[in-house]
This record gives structure tokens, sequence and C-alpha cells, in this order.
């Protein structure tokens, strides 16, 4: 009896290992053999498809065996790739520790920051109260506040370094300007500034002896000046000069080359849309356009009165004159620096820039045979200056014998210069701060 007992229980203890046993294959085991199942089946439904794309790649899939997790392991990489790119751009964040403000209270101010250092503004709209913008140039970071709300003394100052950018062209402006300078010199005063640079729209008469006694050199605390014109006070160690640019204050846009502008066939060879003075260089232009007939190839569109805003209208067809003339023609007005030869290279329209200084106090030739325009010729402007208008007939003639490849190759060099340009002195402006704000922390 007992030795039954005996068997009975090892025979139950052997039942119950088999039952664990088995239970253990189907939980370990078993959901496995379904998977591939299921996955199979799912391929199926797409299994047109995947024929499809086999064929199609074959040819650079050569041997390789598709992987049906390929979207999802490129995925995964993609995730790497972005989570790498952050944290590089932490790195790189971490290195910009030169922090510069600009404070853009003339229109110059959005040529400085749109076209040259290709920032961009928030919000878009040019009438808001405040727009504001960030860029990393080197290893200096600059932000950007500009708009009617930017009022001295109601806005929290939180950087060493800026960049005051200011209108002096006329008394109006100058005594708008002579207050924002005053507003910054209590900030040095009472250290919550450091550093401050100007970039100044000045007179065209070269007459900025009102800044004078604000800079450095002279006891003041304007470190660097940046201004415009041919200036006699220009000497590239703490006053440089700086281009007029476009007329932003005429909502003169950023403009992105196409292929269209680049290659299609211009209908004009010549534009000219401006104000006549009389007596002026302007009135021997129209002349002579008018005596040898070549006024019927130009876009010329005369008025006798400046206007100092755009309407939609006037701005479109200006542009298209520009984009629809091989040749821009520049004569001076008050200074022979004009917003029209930054805005012909734009449209890569040739300038035709007359090449004589003005009245006034500016550079003169005898001292500087670059003047005028000394920065555009010191960085090889690709235009066509001449003397005297006299000399455009022959220019045209020369023009009119011009194959279209010819004009598309000097369209892509001045569009290549232009832009050029334009990085060389968002470098050159960067080094500048740079190495005098810096220099006169370490001192």
């Amino acid at each position: 009896m007992r030795l039954t007992r005996k068997r009975l229980c090892s025979f139950l203890i052997a039942l119950y290992c088999l039952f664990s046993l088995y239970a253990a294959y189907h939980v370990f085991f078993g959901r496995r053999r379904r998977a591939p199942a299921a996955s199979s089946r799912g391929l199926r439904k797409g299994v047109a498809p995947a024929r499809e794309r086999r064929g199609r790649e074959q040819s650079t899939l050569g041997s390789e065996e598709w992987n049906p997790w390929e979207g999802d392991e490129k995925n995964e990489q993609q995730h790497r790739f972005k989570t790498s790119l952050q944290i590089l751009n932490k790195s790189t964040k971490g290195k910009t520790d030169f922090h510069v403000q600009i404070w853009g209270k003339a229109a110059i101010g959005l040529y400085l920051w749109e076209h040259i250092f290709e920032g961009l503004l928030d919000p878009t709209d040019v009438t808001a109260q405040w727009r504001e913008g960030n860029s990393v140039v080197g290893r200096t970071h600059y932000s950007f506040i500009t708009g009617p709300a930017v009022v001295p003394g109601y806005f929290p100052v939180d950087v060493n370094n800026v960049v005051l950018i200011l209108n002096g062209r006329e008394k109006a402006k100058v005594f708008y300007a002579t207050q924002w300078l005053l507003y910054a010199q209590n900030l040095v005063q009472t250290q919550k500034l450091q550093h401050l640079a100007v970039v100044l729209l000045g007179n065209e008469h070269c007459l900025n002896e009102w800044i004078s006694p604000f800079l450095k050199r002279n006891g003041g605390f304007v470190e660097l000046l940046f201004i415009i014109y041919d200036s006699p006070w220009i000497n590239d160690m703490d006053i440089f000069q700086w281009p007029l640019g476009v007329a932003t204050y005429r909502n003169f846009p950023v403009v992105e080359a196409s292929w269209s502008m680049l290659h299609n066939e211009r209908p004009y060879l010549c534009n000219f849309l401006g104000t006549i003075y009389e007596n002026s260089s302007r009135q021997a232009l129209i002349n002579i356009l008018k005596q040898d007939g070549n006024a019927k190839l130009c876009w010329v569109s005369a008025r006798e009165q400046w206007q100092p805003q755009e309407t939609n209208e006037s701005l479109k067809n200006y542009q298209d004159a520009l984009l629809q003339s091989d040749l821009t023609l520049c004569p001076v007005g008050v200074n022979t620096e004009c917003y029209r030869i930054y805005e012909a290279c734009s449209y890569g329209s040739v300038p035709v820039v007359e090449d004589i200084m003005t009245a006034g106090s500016c550079g003169n030739t005898s001292v500087n045979h670059n003047a005028p325009l000394q920065l555009l010729k010191s960085m090889d402007a690709p235009f066509i200056f001449i003397k005297n208008w006299n000399e455009l007939p022959a220019i045209l003639e020369k023009e009119k014998t011009l194959i279209l490849q010819e004009k598309i190759q000097r369209r892509k060099m001045l569009l290549h210069w232009y832009q050029h340009f334009k990085t060389e002195l968002k470098m050159r402006f960067t080094n500048i701060l740079e190495s005098s704000f810096l220099m006169n922390n370490k001192g």
C-alpha cells in the first residue's frame, strides 16, 4: 500500500512538472512565433507597393536586403541627429560670450539688420510699435530693437555693449539724435553701460560737427563711429565709412535673386526715375538722352519735385524699371552717394555712376584719389563710373552690341559682388566691435 501511494505521489509530481514546462513553453516561446505571423499579415496588405518600391530602387540597393523596419530606424537616426544638433547649438551658444544690442532709431538700421546681417524681425509688420530680432556672427550675439516704442528710459538695458543708429542729416534729426546720446551718456556714467558705438546717417555736406564732443577721442564716450558719406574724419581706427544702402524708409525690400532676373532679356537699355533739379547734371542727362534718341530705349520718368514717400504703385513701377533695365543711371544729387546705386545692385542692373564731388565738406580728390564713394571703390564695385554725361551715348552704343550671354555673366558678377560686399561689411563690423570693446575691457 505504501509503495502504491509512493508511486502515485511520484506520478503526480512528474505530471505537475510536465504541465509547468508546457505552460512555460507557451509563455516564453508562443508569442515569438505569433509575432512574425502578424508582421507577415501586415506586409501582405502592402505587398504590391513593396515590390514596386524594390523595383524602383533595385539599381541603387543592389543585393542589399530590404529592411521592413527601415523607416523606424531612419526616424530614430533623424531623432539622434536632431539631438546632436541641439547639443552642438547649445555648445556653440555658450561660446557667444560677447553680446551687443543694436538700437535702431533711423531707417538705415533696417538696411544694416535686414540686408547686411540678413536678420529677421518680429513682428514682420513694418508699422509695429516695437520690433526685435536676434542674430549670431562669430562669437558675437546681436539683438536688435526698433520702432516708435523704443524710447529713452522706457525699455530695459541689460547689456554692456550697445550700437546706436541715428539720423543726423538735418537739424530736426540732430536734435532727436542728441537726446539719445545724452541718454546713453547717463547710462555710461551710472555704469549701466560699458561700451557704445554709433552708426550715423551723416549730413550730405559732411557737416557733422555736432557729434564731435561725444566722441571718445575728444573726451566723450562714443568709442566707435560708423558714418555715411565720404567724411574727412574717416581714419579706419575709430571712425569708419558705412554705406547708405537702399531706401528702407520707402519700404524698399530685401530682393532675392531669381532665375528670370539673371537670364531674361531686358527690354530697356537703361532707366532713370527721379527728381530733376534745375541747372543740375540731371537736367543735362535728360537733354542728352533726348538728343540722341536713346530716351526711347530707356525707361525714363522725371518729376520736378522730390517726394519723400512712395505709393505701392510708384514703388512697384520703380522696381519694374530696375528689373527690366540693363543699366541704371545714377546722377549725383546733394551727395554723390544715393540709394539708387544699391537698389540697382539688388536687381542686377549695373549702376552708371556720376563720379564727381558735390559741394560741401566731404572728402576731396586731392587728398584721397578714391573720393567720392571711397568705400565702394575700395571694394572694387563693378560699376560704370563717368565724369560727364556726355560719355553716356558711347556707353549705350556699346551696350547695344552685347549679346544676352554677356549680359547674364555681368549680372551674375554684380549680384555676387553685392552679396560679398554685404557679407564683408558684416564681418568687418563685428571684428571692429570685438577688437575695440574687448580690448577696452582688458584695459
